[in-house]
C-alpha cells in the first residue's frame, strides 16, 4: 500500500477500512477476550467499541497496517479501562490476569499477567524508550510481524527484532517484580 495519509473524510473511511480488515480485527479481539480471565467483553463488541472510538477521534492512518495497529491498541486501551473500573468497583477487589501468547512473551503455560500491571510496565518503558514500547503495542497488542512491524515504524527488521528483545526481557522483568511485592 502507498504511503498516503488516510483520513476519515477520505475515499477510504474508517468504516470502510474496518469492512476490509474486520475479520483480522476480530482474531486480534479473540485474542484479547481469551486471555482475559474476567471475559468482561467479547470480541465482537471489543471491535465495534474500537472503531465508535476510532469514528469518533477521526484519526489519520498511513496505511492497512497501521490501521490494525492503532485498532488493536484501542482495544487494548478499552479492556484497560473496563479493568480499571471493575477494580475501583469492587474497591481494589481482585486483579484481572492475562496469559501471554506463547510466540510474543512467555511459554504457553506461563503465568497469567495483571493488565493493569502490565499496561502500568509499557508506560514506564514508552518513558524510556518510546521506541521499543511501540514495538511491543504492534507485535504483541497489534499482532503484526516483525516485518510488519518494522514497515510501520519505518526501521529495518532486524531493529524491530533487537528491540523487541530487549523489550520482552524489561517487561518480564517488570512485571515479576510487581508480582513479588
Amino acid at each position: 500500500m502507498t504511503s498516503e495519509v488516510i483520513t476519515v473524510a477520505e475515499d477510504r473511511s474508517v468504516g470502510a477500512m474496518v469492512d476490509e480488515v474486520y475479520t483480522e480485527l476480530r482474531r486480534i479481539a479473540q485474542g484479547y477476550v481469551r486471555r482475559e480471565q474476567a471475559k468482561s467483553v467479547q470480541a465482537t463488541e471489543l471491535v465495534h467499541e474500537a472503531y465508535l472510538r476510532l469514528a469518533k477521534d477521526k484519526p489519520r492512518f498511513k496505511n492497512r497496517t497501521h490501521f490494525v495497529a492503532i485498532a488493536a491498541i484501542s482495544m487494548r486501551r478499552l479492556l484497560v479501562e473496563r479493568a480499571r473500573a471493575r477494580r475501583a468497583a469492587k474497591r481494589g477487589g481482585g486483579q484481572v490476569l492475562v496469559t501471554y501468547d506463547e510466540h510474543l512473551l512467555q511459554a504457553p503455560s506461563g503465568p497469567a499477567v495483571d493488565l493493569i500491571a502490565l499496561d502500568a510496565a509499557l508506560t514506564r518503558l514508552a518513558r524510556l524508550d518510546p521506541d521499543q514500547a511501540r514495538i511491543v503495542e504492534l507485535r504483541f497488542f497489534g499482532g503484526l510481524s516483525v516485518e510488519e512491524t518494522a514497515d510501520a515504524m519505518g526501521s529495518s527488521p532486524a531493529t524491530v527484532k533487537r528491540h523487541w528483545a530487549i523489550a520482552k526481557a524489561w517487561l518480564l522483568r517488570e512485571l515479576e517484580g510487581a508480582g513479588a511485592s
